[in-house]
């Protein structure tokens, strides 16, 4: 994946405009090749301070409102200068830092309370129906389908803006990036695509049965199936990926796998979990405590999250192999499970998403009741997949939807209920 000449590219001239809607800013974006804006960050600084506070406070809300959640943190490293310690409070902050606290404030209670606006996407699958997994960003969906195709949604609009095929079996699992996305499919092939052409770029024909799940970052990709292996490769672009090593010792299908620099994770059927250095692919240890099938896990720091066929979610010391929490609820297989520093969020063949609440899940102290923070029911089928961020979960069925919820975009009627969760809804049928 050669990357573009950058004197050929056709952005090298493009203008950014800033606007507070009463000023405006034009700033020649040829990027210069150490790529860090300094120019243009001056010059943004220098008309920004020129501004009056209420002009900054306005701008710099509508930049939040524009901008990807994790990068909020960026704006005061960028517009606004140090300033001494001993100097007078800065009205700017006084004005804007009690409007951010009440959103933040806001949100957490509508997460809490189960407050949240609905949208869902009908898949409208010709033969078999079902939504296996699928990955979002600020501007698309990319879903994996049980009829054998990969559907790109717009986050907006919901439209079907692309269906790839090729795949002969349905899509279980897949991940993309800026330039490609990754598919495997029960047709036991891992797929390359271009993301932006939808073009078919590589093909991989290693796997003996289904490919069950993969990840892939920073050059290394992994791949696991149902004939028990885990594929570790060198991926060192969408055309040359090469198989480094087989990594055996599951005693049945390996139904999920992550990995960092310095861990591969997996679990299966055999209801262990397996840890192998990435470096040397060698085996480390098995995490063993489950009475069924692990069907989830992510894997993050020290923390591992598990779901199981025996109904319930544990937390591991991935160091010590210590199972720290065993959180149940769940009334059928724990299916999907994701984690950030607050919450794990897990879905099941109940048809039901759970919210739990991480912290007091690692405190022995806090009561099993009170970790589960909220049950959401809309999925009418399983649910096989979620992904969520600080404002929303989007999640998959059987049931052949994708579901948004939206924790932060609430109706002010929803934000007054108190009695029982509000919701709106969108329906849309592509």
């Amino acid at each position: 994946m050669e990357d573009q000449n950058e004197d050929e590219s056709p952005k090298k001239n493009t203008l950014w405009q800033i606007s507070n809607g009463t000023s405006s800013v034009i700033v020649s974006r040829k990027r210069p090749s150490e790529g860090n804006y300094q120019k243009e960050k001056d010059l943004c600084i220098k008309y920004f301070d020129q501004w009056s506070e209420s002009d900054q406070v306005e701008f710099v809300e509508h930049l939040i409102s524009r901008m990807c959640h994790y990068q909020h943190g960026h704006i005061n490293s960028y517009l606004f200068k140090n300033r001494p310690t001993d100097g007078p409070p800065n009205s700017f902050y006084r004005s804007l830092y009690p409007k951010i606290i009440q959103d933040i404030e806001t949100i957490e209670s509508n997460w809490r309370c189960g407050r949240h606006n609905l949208q869902r996407i009908q898949c409208r699958s010709e033969n078999s129906k079902g939504v296996y997994c699928l990955q979002y960003d600020d501007e698309k969906i990319i879903s994996g389908l049980r009829d054998n195709s990969i559907k790109i949604w717009d986050k907006t609009s919901l439209e079907c803006l692309k269906v790839l095929t090729g795949h002969t079996g349905s899509v279980l699992c897949l991940q993309y990036d800026e330039r490609v996305i990754v598919t495997g499919s029960s047709d036991s092939t891992v797929r390359v695509w271009d993301v932006n052409t939808g073009e078919v770029l590589n093909t991989l024909i290693h796997h003996n049965e289904a490919v069950l799940h993969l990840r892939f970052s920073n050059g290394l990709m992994v791949t696991c199936s149902k004939d028990r292996s885990i594929a570790v490769w060198d991926m060192a672009s969408a055309t040359d990926i090469t198989l480094r090593r087989v990594l055996v010792g599951h005693r049945a299908a390996v139904n999920v796998v992550d990995f960092d620099d310095k861990y591969i994770v997996s679990a299966s059927g055999d209801r262990t979990i397996k840890v192998w250095s990435t470096s040397t692919c060698e085996f480390v240890r098995t995490l063993n405590g489950h009475k069924r099938g692990i069907a989830c896990l992510q894997y993050r720091d020290r923390l591992v999250v598990s779901g199981s066929s025996d109904n319930t979610i544990r937390l591991w010391d991935i160091e010590c192999g210590a199972c720290l929490r065993v959180l149940e609820g769940h009334e059928e297989l724990v299916r999907c499970i994701r984690f950030d520093n607050k919450r794990i969020v897990s879905g099941a063949y109940d048809g039901k998403i759970k919210v739990w609440d991480l912290q007091a899940a690692l405190d022995p102290r806090a009561p099993a009741s009170t970790l589960c923070l909220r049950t959401l029911v809309e999925h009418s089928g399983r649910v096989f997949r979620l992904q969520f961020d600080e404002f929303q979960i989007i999640s998959s069925s059987h049931d052949d939807t994708i579901l948004i919820w939206d924790f932060l975009n609430v109706p002010p009627s929803a934000q007054n209920e108190t009695r029982s969760p509000s919701r709106t809804y969108t329906y849309i049928s592509r």
